[in-house]
């Protein structure tokens, strides 16, 4: 990765991943955003001019947060960020920096007419690495997404904390096809000057016509790796651990819980769990809905659900289980609270065999956007969606459950 030492932002371009290097003093002062962009040291929300007449914005995140979980996937360039009304006790514009108010106003001006897309202004997004207070660019962004109609991309979402309810806003935005921002147009947007000439060909484009072109990346294994199927930290643990813990003896029981993990990431999806006698080889069979109104069709999948501990891998026996029993224009689902073996996930991928693979690390970002962040929060859910008599549970049930 690229680095710009602290000395160097005042003059440093923006390039997409580059990580800006903090002061190394330990104080307020070691923030890189003030000398980089002129900027304020501190807050996720942090911009240049006024909320009526905005220069640049600067969202930062540490997507380290189970309760708002921030996320940029580097894949669609598709960012999830949520607003600075984080806990309970005021309105959902009633906060400091008006974060809030920022989100809709930009939202507001990016779905409406040309002249007033000119008035949102350029969004340059940052995370935090860890180290000091050092800085990765995640990329330039717009409000709104290719894939989601424009009520859904800034939503208002219900949050429960010490047993008070409040509102806060999940955002969509895009990151755009613009690997480097050049410092003379940085320079010019802190001068107020929108000086468009000088900025990249996607921002552009997005002003002009409200075409959005996303930074689109694709992986460079077809597989993905242990580290990258199981969580990445130690809560995320806490979390799996949990859901093995409470199915360990009844892994029968798993079943339903993977039935219902799978409606939450195929929202069209219906589900019946079979009988541990009789499944053919399939813990679960189901339809899919594709389109809208008269016009959808249903897809039939085939599910497969294994309760194993992080030591335990899914095998090419196990996978080879699932592919045997899919039929012509079927495609089958992995779930695991463990994580595939690197030759079984090489040879779904190199074979092209229609599978999806929903893995310890996916469980945990399913269950986290859903508002289950910690492992209390999940055994709660467990016990009241998967009491111990899960195996009673009928088939159609499973439909109902996690939604």
């Amino acid at each position: 990765m690229t680095t710009i030492p602290f000395a160097e932002l005042p003059t440093a371009k923006l390039q997409v991943d580059g990580i800006y290097q903090g002061g190394r003093l330990g104080n307020a002062g070691d923030d890189p955003l003030g000398p980089l962009l002129r900027v304020s040291n501190s807050g996720g929300f942090r911009y240049r001019g006024t909320l009526d007449r905005l220069e640049l914005i600067v969202l930062t995140t540490t997507l380290s947060d189970p309760d708002w979980p921030d996320g940029l996937d580097r894949e669609t360039g598709i960012f999830t960020y949520y607003g600075d009304n984080k806990h309970p006790g005021r309105e959902l514009h009633d906060t400091p920096r008006k974060g809030n108010v920022l989100l809709a106003r930009i939202f507001e001006n990016a779905h409406a007419a040309a002249s007033d897309r000119a008035h949102v202004p350029p969004i340059f997004l940052f995370a935090s690495t860890g180290e000091w207070r050092d800085v990765e660019f995640l990329g330039l962004a717009v409000p709104g997404t290719v894939d989601r109609r424009a009520m859904e991309d800034l939503v208002a979402v219900w949050k429960v904390a010490r047993g008070r309810r409040f509102q806060n806003y999940r955002a969509h935005f895009t990151v755009l096809d613009a690997g480097d921002i050049s410092r003379a147009w940085l320079d010019a947007l802190i001068e107020g000057d929108p000086a468009l000439h000088l900025a990249p060909p996607a921002w552009r484009e997005w002003v002009a016509s409200g075409r959005i072109r996303p930074l689109v990346s694709l992986r460079s294994l077809a597989y993905r790796t242990r580290a990258e199927q199981l969580p990445a930290d130690d809560q995320g643990e806490a979390m799996i651990a949990a859901i093995h813990g409470y199915f360990g003896t009844r892994p029968h029981a798993f079943e339903h819980c993977a039935a219902a993990l799978t409606r939450l990431m195929l929202p069209g999806a219906t589900l019946d769990v079979t009988r541990p006698s009789r499944d053919g080889g399939r813990d679960a069979i189901g339809k899919l809905r594709i389109g809208v109104g008269e016009a959808a069709i249903h897809v039939d999948f085939a599910l497969e659900a294994k309760c194993y501990g992080p030591g335990n891998s899914v095998g090419v026996r196990e996978l080879s289980r699932l592919i045997s029993r899919l039929r012509h224009r079927q495609f089958g689902v992995l779930v695991t609270t463990s994580w595939v073996d690197t030759q079984a996930y090489r040879e779904i991928k190199e074979d092209a065999h229609p599978i999806i693979i929903v893995a310890a690390a996916d469980i945990v970002s399913l269950l986290k956007v859903h508002g289950y962040s910690d492992a209390a929060a999940i055994r709660a859910w467990l016990e009241v969606e998967f009491p111990l008599d899960t195996e009673s549970l009928s088939p159609a049930s499973v439909g109902a459950v996690a939604t």
